[in-house]
C-alpha cells in the first residue's frame, strides 16, 4: 500500500484533488490533501505573512504522520508551485519519502526561485486583477481543457497566493532533496506550463519515470481518472523491489 500526501498549486487549496484521492484510496491506498498554511481553511498563519519555510515545515510533518500511520515511505505529489513546496519537505525529510511526482509542477533546482525559473517576477506597483480579469485569466490558463462547470467551480475557489514565495531562493541541496526519485505527469496542452518548459526543468533536475496525459494545467479537473492511474504507476515504479 503507497501513501499519499498531495499539495495543491499556486492559488489552489485542497479541493484540488478532491476527484484524484478517492481514486487512490479505491486503489487501497491512503492520501492525504492538506490546506497549506494561509490558504483555503488553514488559517495558522495569515496570508500576508506565510513563509516558503512554513509551508516546508508543514509539509514535512504531514510527511512524519503519513509514514508514521502506513510505517512505509511517502509519495509526496506536487501540483505547479506545489513542486516548490515538495522540493522544501523533501529537503527536510529525505528519508521518509519513497519518491517525489510533479504534476506539471515547477522544479526549482537548489538556489533558484519561482521568479527565476518562470522568468516572471511580481510587480509590486501592478495593479491587482479584479475579479472578472482574474476570472478570465483562471479560465484560459488554468481551465483550458476543463467544462464550463468545473471551471467556474475552480474559479470561486481561487484563494489569493501570498507573492512573497515568488522570489524565495529554494533550500533544497542535491545531497538531501536531490537523492529522493522523482517522477514527473507532464501535461501536453498546460497553457501555464508549457510542454517545453516542463522537458526544460526536467532537463536540469531528470525525472524518472515522466509521463504524459493529454490535460490542460488542471489534470485533477479535466482527467482525474488517467491522473489517478499515473499516479498509481509511479508509486509502483518508486516501491522497493
Amino acid at each position: 500500500m503507497a501513501s499519499f500526501v498531495l499539495i495543491p498549486g499556486a492559488m489552489h487549496g485542497r479541493w484540488t484533488w478532491d476527484r484524484v484521492v478517492p481514486l487512490l484510496e479505491a486503489a487501497g491506498h491512503a492520501a492525504v490533501a492538506p490546506d497549506l498554511p494561509g490558504m483555503g481553511t488553514n488559517t495558522a498563519i495569515p496570508v500576508e505573512q506565510v513563509t516558503l519555510a512554513d509551508w516546508g515545515d508543514f509539509v514535512a510533518g504531514l510527511v512524519r504522520q503519513a509514514h508514521d500511520r502506513a510505517g512505509a515511505p511517502v509519495v509526496l505529489v506536487g501540483h505547479s508551485r506545489g513542486g516548490l513546496v515538495i522540493g522544501e519537505a523533501a529537503e527536510r525529510v529525505p528519508e521518509l519519502l519513497a519518491g517525489l511526482a510533479y504534476v506539471t509542477a515547477l522544479l526549482v533546482p537548489p538556489g533558484q526561485s519561482l521568479a527565476d525559473v518562470t522568468g516572471h517576477r511580481p510587480d509590486p506597483a501592478a495593479a491587482p486583477l479584479d475579479g472578472a480579469q482574474l476570472a478570465a485569466l483562471a479560465r484560459a490558463q488554468f481551465y483550458s481543457g476543463c467544462t464550463p462547470e468545473d471551471a467556474d467551480w475552480a474559479i470561486a475557489n481561487l484563494h489569493r497566493e501570498p507573492m512573497q514565495i515568488m522570489t524565495t531562493p529554494a533550500t533544497v541541496t542535491w545531497e538531501r532533496w536531490g537523492r529522493v526519485p522523482r517522477a514527473f505527469v507532464e501535461c501536453s496542452d498546460d497553457r501555464t506550463l508549457t510542454l517545453d518548459k516542463q522537458r526544460e526543468m526536467q532537463a536540469a533536475a531528470p525525472c524518472d519515470p515522466v509521463l504524459t496525459l493529454a490535460a490542460d494545467h488542471s489534470p485533477f479537473l479535466c482527467a482525474p481518472q488517467a491522473l489517478a492511474d499515473a499516479l498509481l504507476a509511479i508509486a509502483a515504479r518508486f516501491a522497493p523491489r
